[in-house]
């Protein structure tokens, strides 16, 4: 028990600013590693295999994460159901939770390496992916989506460490996943000459790592959170709860995506894979930004999650208040910081200059005011960890997917130019801010009006 305890963090007790902190930042370095890592690999890309490489694996992103999103959104669900629990020191709820979470993954993982496997063609066709690269796309998102049965493994047991304060082993985890596919990549695309196939196939093996290591350690766990194979199977009423909270989450997630989707297949329609190639890369150096994002919005849903099952409630304006001052301090200074040495950072992905002068222009117009959007999902987090999914998962989809599709619709054919594509993404932000803080009102009073009601 002992040796659990010392990775357990008290979220409802101690100085919020403390605990958030040492919560965060192993997240933040597990965030950079796994940048650095995506990194590497389109770096490998695009220095080894060619161009049209680089883009073909490109093409694939927002549409891979609108296939997982909702899946990944139930491990979201985990998350908050299981940080609950431990909050109100229910250890039967835990363990019903964490079987119940782990078996949804498995579940969910086979569907989508089947889903992933038949509809990549049809949904790459659909996005208007460009013909001198969509067949090393297809290839790609093939091999690809055999490694979500493990992706999904992985998030969910990541998922119920995080939920207890664990944020290091995550971290180990990564590492040694990453360092596993950076050294396939190398070998597999520099040595073997297998391109994006090469790509994908580290990807996988990786990922199978990952999701051992993850049920390695809490199979041996000796808390309430310990995995047995044995115990595997659904609870009716658990998967309930996941899904109440998870499913919006996932349909939030799916939402960005699809709209990403809709930005993607703009972008696809200048015909130019310099184009596809400068965004792709541009989008990857932009994701450096959210390395501090990502820490403390997972804290605030994490924290938040906790004092409500402890019934704490106090403390959860003091959790936002003090997780978006940090959310907005970093994503403004990794921003700027990007954008200062944005050049330098996409000459790692490429030496063409107009890919180059591509990336700089997302970098200006997205990279830059990337805080908009940690100010958005500090909101939505926060009213996650109190119980809230569906209402705010209901004006995001409003927010943004409305805003970018009425923007590219109305809006691009009349201005045909990438800064024209890529303002949606600040419009939408801000809309959308607007209406969840005022959500984020409303919520907080509901909810210590119930705890007026139910001491």
């Amino acid at each position: 028990m002992a040796r659990n305890a010392s990775r357990t963090m008290d979220m409802v007790n101690g100085p919020v600013w403390k605990n958030v902190w040492i919560y965060a930042v192993p997240l933040m370095l597990t965030n950079l590693l796994q940048m650095c890592f995506n990194a590497a690999d389109t770096i490998i890309v695009g220095r080894f295999a060619g161009q049209q490489a680089l883009a073909a694996v490109g093409a694939t992103g927002s549409l891979c994460f609108f296939l997982i999103s909702v899946f990944n959104g139930l491990a979201v669900g985990a998350n908050v159901l299981i940080a609950r629990y431990l909050g109100a020191g229910d250890h039967e709820k835990i363990e019903k939770a964490v079987h119940t979470s782990l078996t949804m993954a498995a579940v969910s993982g086979l569907f989508l390496t089947v889903l992933g496997f038949f509809a990549s063609r049809p949904m790459l066709r659909l996005m208007s992916t460009p013909s001198d690269i969509i067949e090393q796309s297809e290839l790609y998102m093939r091999i690809y989506f055999v490694g979500t049965f493990f992706g999904l493994i992985y998030n969910f047991g990541a998922s119920v460490l995080r939920s207890k304060g664990d944020t290091k082993r995550p971290l180990y985890f990564l590492v040694a996943s990453g360092v596993t596919n950076v050294a396939l990549n190398t070998l597999f695309v520099v040595v073997f000459h297998w391109g994006v196939a090469g790509v994908a196939i580290a990807t996988v093996i990786a990922q199978a790592l990952s999701a051992f290591l993850v049920c390695f350690v809490l199979m041996r766990e000796t808390d309430s959170t310990r995995l047995e194979l044995s115990k595997l199977g659904i609870d009716p009423a658990m998967a309930w709860d996941v899904i109440k909270v998870g499913v919006p989450a996932g349909i939030q997630g799916m939402v960005f995506s699809l709209s990403n989707v809709v930005v993607q297949s703009s972008i696809n329609s200048f015909g130019s894979s310099v184009i596809v190639a400068g965004n792709s890369a541009g989008a990857n150096v932009e994701s450096f930004v959210y390395i501090g994002m990502g820490a403390f919005t997972q804290a605030t849903i994490t924290f938040t999650s906790q004092n409500v099952g402890a019934r704490n409630f106090s403390r959860i304006r003091e959790i936002m208040y003090k997780t978006m001052a940090l959310t907005v301090g970093s994503s403004i200074l990794m921003g700027v910081l990007a954008w200062l040495g944005g050049e330098f950072l996409l000459g790692f992905y490429t030496t063409d200059p107009q890919v180059v002068e591509v990336g700089m222009i997302r970098m200006t117009w997205v990279g830059l005011l990337l805080v908009l959007n940690g100010i958005l999902d500090v909101y939505v987090c926060s009213m996650r960890g109190m119980g809230y999914s569906t209402l705010p998962t209901a004006l995001m989809i409003i927010g943004i997917c409305g805003v970018r599709l009425a923007w590219l619709f109305f809006v691009f054919p009349h201005f045909r130019a990438l800064e024209t594509i890529y303002l949606c993404f600040p419009i939408s932000w801000t809309v959308t801010s607007i209406i969840q803080g005022i959500l984020w009102i409303y919520c907080y009073r509901k909810t210590m009006a119930r705890q007026a009601v139910q001491p």
